[in-house]
């Protein structure tokens, strides 16, 4: 399901030069969007949203059909996993995610691998009516993709019970019982392996790995947690799909990115909004493509000072392949028209 033909998106993953940045946005389906808060009144609850295919389809043909853009990505959540897996989840109104800590190898033998499809199986069916959609709409050229979250930053939500500003029982955990902390990190590489694979089996024609949370690492824990776990996936995946491609998304790494695009096996890189760009251009771009990295707030802002930061982005990575993207998700109050104003500058730009 991969032969389709003139798909910039998965082009510029192979490192071919094309006339245009490609470029898709993260979260680019959900709040700011009319039709989602209305599609959202319908299915009740998030989860209720996300494990219903054909909604879920939905979801993600929204902002394709609003704007274009060169690819569409799977509507779901990172934290379906560790569900699946068998530790209770619920998203609190206002709150974000809630889930029942795991603490010890105790917590940790109460989960199984061996049952996840059995959560995940709508999931699998979204991204065989998302492609179907997709192709019977007109948008062959659209690149689906899918994602996971990546060990660490799964794990880190699995022990904190949620989110957090600086994931002390997680990183206590790691720290005292590095043998005991690597037998959670294992079974995520294992279950995030199978469930991407399923993902690519339904009709992903490219993967992103979210590790949302690699920041709050030090050198040496960073390569343990992050770099490891993920070259673990990256090699296993691309030996039983080796023409999909595969991003990275190490957020808030800093320099350490540098070593984690060498080392993980990853295709292409995504950047946060607060790396610098001729940083990022000199020793990034150099070794594989990039993506990234508007601020977000720039788009709730729009107007002239979004101009000139897309033009900015623009100008620094358009050389080289490159995949204009935001540095973290859209924000919920954002208009549609800032949207519409930064599809049509990237569309527009001209080196």
């Amino acid at each position: 399901m991969t032969g389709d033909r003139n798909k910039i998106f998965l082009d510029v993953l192979n490192k071919k030069q094309v006339g245009r940045p490609a470029f898709w946005f993260m979260r680019q389906a959900g709040r700011y969007l009319h039709e989602y808060r209305e599609l959202r009144k319908q299915a009740g609850g998030f989860l209720d949203l996300v494990y219903h295919p054909e909604n879920a389809a939905e979801v993600t043909m929204q902002p394709i059909r609003r704007f274009g853009m060169d690819a569409a990505i799977l509507f779901s959540d990172i934290l379906v996993v560790p569900q699946a897996l068998g530790q209770p989840l619920k998203f609190e109104t206002g709150e974000g995610p809630k889930l029942d800590p795991v603490l010890t190898l105790n917590d940790l033998k109460k989960l199984s691998i061996d049952r996840i499809d059995n959560t995940l199986n709508p999931v699998y069916e979204t991204v065989r009516l998302t492609r179907q959609k997709l192709s019977a709409e007109g948008f062959n050229d659209t690149t689906l993709i899918g994602f996971a979250g990546s060990p660490w930053t799964v794990a880190c939500y699995m022990v904190e019970g949620g989110g957090s500003k600086t994931f002390e029982a997680t990183k206590t955990w790691a720290y005292r019982d590095p043998e005991g902390f690597a037998q959670l990190i294992n079974m995520l590489c294992g279950a995030t392996l199978h469930y991407l694979s399923k993902q690519i089996e339904a009709g992903a024609q490219a993967i992103q790995l979210f590790d949302s949370w690699s920041g709050v690492l030090d050198e040496t824990n960073f390569r343990r947690w992050v770099i490891n776990p993920t070259k673990e996936i990256v090699s296993a995946l691309k030996k039983r799909h080796p023409d999909i491609p595969v991003i990275g998304f190490p957020r808030e790494a800093g320099a350490k990115a540098i070593d984690y695009a060498k080392e993980t096996g990853i295709d292409a890189i995504g950047l946060d909004y607060s790396v610098p760009l001729e940083w990022a251009r000199n020793n990034l771009q150099t070794l594989l493509p990039v993506q990234g990295n508007l601020d977000p707030v720039t788009l709730l802002a729009g107007g002239n000072e979004l101009e000139k930061s897309a033009n900015n982005i623009l100008e620094n990575f358009g050389g080289k392949p490159f995949i204009f993207n935001l540095g973290h998700g859209v924000i919920k109050e954002t208009p549609v028209e800032h949207v519409e104003q930064l599809c049509q500058i990237i569309r527009n730009f001209k080196r």
